[in-house]
């Protein structure tokens, strides 16, 4: 944090964006006598979550932890926050307290002000994603057993979670210091066993390489998803969205890689090896195939070295897996010729080479198709 985070400029709007996002504050809510039960469950559960009531303005939460207000709102960004006047009624002590954290620790220097943005960013979008998905999940399984409108068992929810925060709130702290430390684990297998011999030919070693680190990058696409998608009702369509998600996610994890992301018919993942990254992408491969509901899918993966930022995957590689995706027939898995040679020694997997192709951005490439060897594969209990 710079000098002027020191003071709070008392200048009425100094800093501050003049298309502030206009939200009603909660002084101005009508009397209690006058709510109805929803509202009144709304508010007892708003501060609940929040900690308390709102009674701070946003530059008395800057004031607090000695901030400039453009600081402030940079972390307030980060989380996701909306711009608020300056006369809004929208902090809690507990979001004082939760400033005052991020602050200490880059005044402590165990973060830079860039890191800790870019941490709670992090926390800001996660969360996001995840509160949106908990929501959809409870609704839908209200509406399945209870057989309610969607209206009905939104509103429903709102007395429905009191009883659960707690309990989401335990598991969400638990898998997060469990991924914490399965990161850890990661850096320090990494760390004690150096660079493996299948990482040859993959541009320079730990020290020198261009992009820092080598992993095995797979794309599985499901065939004809956008045909099956115009012909399905909504319902229909989140119901295979979800079978093709869940499927993904446990074979990749089962498989000790990562989920990166899913972007509709189409999920990105990694694994630390190419013998890993095989056997997941072997798996979605036959899992697809098997599925008597889901379409097959296209598979392919490349082992080399990617820049990992903002929890996403760039670089080179990532390109080729995939370009490859799109050329591999449904149910197969493709590799390139240097994945085909980090993997050509391991008796679970034959390779079997295909006709070179020109890939843009790439020109020429030798695709090698991945099938199954020796050996059972991936099990799932």
């Amino acid at each position: 944090m710079n000098d002027e985070d020191q003071r709070v400029s008392q200048e009425p709007g100094a800093g501050e964006a003049t298309d502030a996002v206009e939200i009603t504050p909660a002084a101005a809510a009508p009397p209690t006598g006058t709510m109805s039960a929803e509202r009144i469950a709304m508010k007892a559960l708003e501060a609940r979550l929040l900690g308390g009531e709102r009674k701070l303005r946003r530059r008395e939460v800057a004031a607090g932890a000695g901030l400039s207000l453009l600081s402030a709102r940079k972390l307030w960004r980060a989380l996701g926050f909306p711009n608020l006047g300056d006369e809004e009624v929208a902090f809690t002590e507990r979001d004082q307290a939760a400033l005052n954290t991020v602050v200490d620790l880059v005044r402590a220097g165990k973060l830079t002000e860039d890191a800790a943005i870019s941490v709670t960013r992090s926390i800001g979008q996660m969360t996001d994603r995840m509160v949106v998905w908990q929501i959809e999940a409870l609704v839908e399984d209200m509406v399945h057993e209870q057989g309610v409108t969607d209206a009905v068992a939104r509103k429903r929810l709102v007395n429905e979670l009191p009883g659960l925060v707690d309990a989401l709130e335990e598991m969400l702290v638990y898998s997060w210091r469990r991924q914490l430390n399965a990161g850890v684990q990661r850096l320090a297998v990494r760390a004690e066993a150096g660079l493996q011999a299948s990482e040859e030919g993959r541009e320079g070693d730990e020290d020198d390489a261009p992009l820092p680190l080598a992993r095995a990058v797979g794309f599985a696409d499901l065939v004809s998803y956008t045909s099956l998608s115009r012909r399905m009702n909504e319902k229909t369509l989140a119901k295979l969205v979800q079978r093709f998600e869940n499927k993904c996610a446990e074979i990749i994890s089962v498989g000790g890689g990562r989920l990166v992301k899913t972007v509709g018919d189409e999920v990105l993942y990694i694994a630390e090896t190419p013998a890993a990254g095989a056997e997941i992408s072997l798996a979605l491969a036959q899992a697809f195939t098997d599925d008597e509901i889901l379409p097959e899918a296209r598979v392919a993966m490349v082992w080399g070295r990617i820049l990992s930022r903002l929890g996403d995957i760039y670089g080179p590689t990532v390109n080729l897996a995939a370009r490859l995706t799109t050329l591999a027939d449904p149910g197969t898995v493709l590799v390139d010729s240097m994945t085909a040679a980090a993997l050509d020694q391991d008796e679970r997997f034959v390779l079997v080479p295909k006709a070179a192709e020109n890939v843009r951005g790439f020109g020429e490439i030798l695709p090698v198709m991945l099938a199954r060897g020796q050996g059972k594969g991936l099990v799932l209990d």
